[in-house]
Formats: structure tokens, sequence, C-alpha cells
């Protein structure tokens, strides 16, 4: 199986390119050996996209920098405590750490060496799966026989599941997201029971380490299992700091097909924890999300509260000029996916909708005040309001009063 591995490896672009095999030759130098690890095996064994290569060599940091200054190359000094150098070549920044081995451990404040030995690199990592290396030329090295479970999609950690999460409390979190996003089958058990057990540790998380790591795993391939049993063992409360919908959150997640936004971590936050307009701003705060989500949340939970009334929906243009278009899609999306949790969703309705949401302009008010001013209208507070009385009528026309027939109301009245 490993040979197999190997001529898949061996084959991918990003190996294959001038800019990985310009660090592999500025690194091993003198004895030492460089070896790509982790996430970019990973993934090109199971066909998923590659978006950063990382490597593991037993060169020195001092060295590594020195080496790929003198081979042209620009080292950043980004983790030298921990033996991470970022190489950037030819514009792509590749992260080289140092093989290390824990001396003692306390919690997150582990005591490391750096070392020579791939076994005891391998056995600090968290998965099975992640303990993987190649090197140049694709050769594969699985210290920990972790290939099995990579192709199998079992997601296991190394070692004892407890100690393991111990050393880094988030490490609960990236295992229901590694499985959401690469796993197959049941959940391993002893992984799940050592997370019951440690759960309390989340507590001790920072809220942009719990942040990211849940952005991220609301995107995965298989989410909604992995928040159902994230919200029946009560870590989902923990993270957060409030229950889920998860029927919805499935059911959101049915209408991938129709509408790639169904991905966004924004819009599964206001249809998972969306239960009132506190619970946005909960959501928001625990897991420090910038002012940019918080605006696209609001906007799409007040758009569902628009669409209480699924039988009496509101036009398409009357939705984008409240809400624009994103604000529209998010919410109509949200009130969809609880319709249809319920089975009471008319899917053909919603879908007209949606199209009409994608496909016509935004209306844009024709008026502005300078346009009163003009037709003779006096400045001053009354101004404000002709002017909403105008918009009001354009709005109940169906946007369709064209700015002539607006003006000649204008002059109608003064």
């Amino acid at each position: 199986m490993s040979s197999a591995a190997d001529e898949i490896l061996a084959r991918a672009d990003w190996l294959q390119s001038a800019a990985v095999q310009a660090v592999f030759a500025a690194i091993e130098q003198d004895g030492d050996e460089a070896r790509v690890v982790g996430g970019a095996i990973r993934n090109t064994l199971l066909g998923h996209p590659v978006p950063d290569v990382d490597i593991a060599t037993t060169a020195l940091p001092q060295n590594v920098m020195e080496r790929a200054r003198v081979a042209g190359l620009k080292a950043i000094g980004t983790g030298l405590d921990h033996g991470t150098v970022t190489v950037v070549s030819r514009g792509l920044p590749y992260e080289v750490t140092t093989l290390r081995e824990d001396v003692e451990t306390f919690g997150r404040q582990a005591r490391v060496v750096f070392g020579t030995n791939w076994v005891r690199d391998a056995e600090r990592r968290d998965f099975t799966m992640n303990a993987l290396y190649a090197d140049r030329r694709g050769r594969l090295y699985d210290p920990l026989d972790g290939l099995e479970d990579c192709l199998a999609g079992q997601v296991r950690f190394i070692g004892d599941p407890d100690a393991r999460i111990r050393e880094d409390y988030l490490r609960i979190l990236r295992f229901f997201r590694i499985f959401a996003a690469y796993g197959e089958g049941d959940m391993d058990a002893d992984g799940l029971g050592a997370c019951l057990r440690q759960r309390e540790g989340l507590r001790q998380l920072s809220g942009e380490r719990i942040g990211h790591e849940m952005r991220r795993l609301l995107r995965a391939r298989r989410a909604a299992p992995a928040l159902r049993l994230m919200n029946d063992c009560g870590l989902w409360e923990i993270a957060t700091g409030g229950l889920a919908r998860t029927e919805d959150f499935n059911a959101l997640r049915g209408l991938e097909d129709l509408a790639p936004e169904t991905r966004d971590p924004e819009l599964a936050l206001v249809v998972l924890a969306g239960f009132v307009r506190e619970d946005i701003e909960r959501v928001c705060d625990r897991l420090r999300l910038s002012n940019a989500e918080r605006k696209r949340m609001k906007a799409a939970w007040a758009v569902m509260k628009r669409l209480k009334d699924p039988v009496n929906l509101p036009s398409a243009a009357s939705l984008l000029y409240e809400f624009g278009r994103l604000g529209a899609v998010d919410g109509l999306l949200a009130v969809w996916a609880d319709l249809r949790a319920r089975k009471t969703a008319d899917d053909h309705r919603f879908a007209e909708l949606l199209s009409g949401l994608r496909t016509e302009p935004v209306p844009e008010f024709p008026l502005k005040g300078a346009d009163l001013i003009a037709a003779g209208h006096p400045p001053g507070s009354g101004l404000g309001n002709f002017l909403k009385c105008l918009e009001e009528e354009w709005r109940e026309s169906g946007f369709g009063l064209s700015k002539r027939e607006l003006m000649r109301r204008i002059t109608e009245c003064l």
C-alpha cells in the first residue's frame, strides 16, 4: 500500500514544484534531512486540495535560516523558540520546523528539545493521520502506522488520548474538526471518550483560538454529524455558551447544491445558535468574531424575523432593498432550513425567491434631498419627512415609479 502512496505523492504538483524543491535543496546539507509532514501528505492521499506545505527537518533553526539566505531564499524566524522558520521560495511560504521531542510536559508548557529522531517527533503530534512524512521524491515515511487510518478516514489520537488532550485542550475541537473534514464511519470511541472526560478544559481556551477552530469545523464536509455529537456531549455549550439547533443546521447543509453560502460560518452560526437576537451577540463575543462577521450575522437574523410568516413572503425586490443581496440570501436560507427541519418548507416557492434574490437588481431610490430643493422644496426638517413619504410611495408601487414620476408628485405637492 505504501508503494501506491509513494506514487501518488511523487506525482503531486506541489512536490514537483521548483519552489518546494529549492527549499529541500537549501536545507539538506551536511547530513541533515527534510520531509514534508502532516496536512499536505494527508490531503494528497485523500484527494483533497493542499493549501499549504509544512516541512520537518533535522537541521537546527539557525542553520535553516543561514542556508536559506545563502540559497537566495527569504527566511523569517516566525517561531524560533519552537524551532519554526518560514522560508519563502518563489513567493510561496513554507513553514520549516526542526524535529522536536518532549522532555517534560506541563500542559501546553512542555519543555521541548530539538532532535534528529523522526519517531519521537511523530509521537508528539496529535492524530495518526497527521504523523505522515514524505521526502523530496515522494517516498512515504509512516513511523506510527498512520497510513491505514488516513486512507480509512479514522481519526485517532497518537498514544493516550487523555494525555494528548491535556497537552492542549484545543485538540478536543480539532478532533471534531478533523473528523468533520476527513472522517468516515463512526467517530473513534476512545478519542470521543477522552474528549468527554477532558471537556472542562475547553473553558481555559481563549475565544480567538476557539473561534478559529470553529470556523474551520463549520466549513467541513461532515460538519453536521460532528456538531450533533458535540451538542449531545455538551461540548458545543461549553465552546459557545449556548445550545445548538443541529437539525436546522443539517437541513441548511441539505441546501448546499443550491447555495454555496451554506458553508459560510456566519450563516451556520445564525442557524445553529440564533434563537433570539442576544444569542447573536453572545456567540460573536464568545468566538471573538470580526465586525464584518458580526454585521453579516445580524443582517441574516433580521431577515429571519422579516420572513416569520412563510405563507406571505415579500418580493425579492423588497428584501434586496431592505437588506442587500447577501443579507437577504442568508436570511432566506436560514428560514428555509428551519422550515425544512420541521418538514413544512415549500421548496418550490423558496427556490423561486432565492433565484430572484440572485438575479434581480437591487432597487435604488432615484431621488435625493437635492432633487427636492431644486424642485422648490425649502430646506429644513420637513425635507426628510417629505422624502420618506415619496420613498414609501415608491416602495408601495413595487419600486416601479420613475424619477420623472416622483418629481411630478413633488411639484404637485408644492
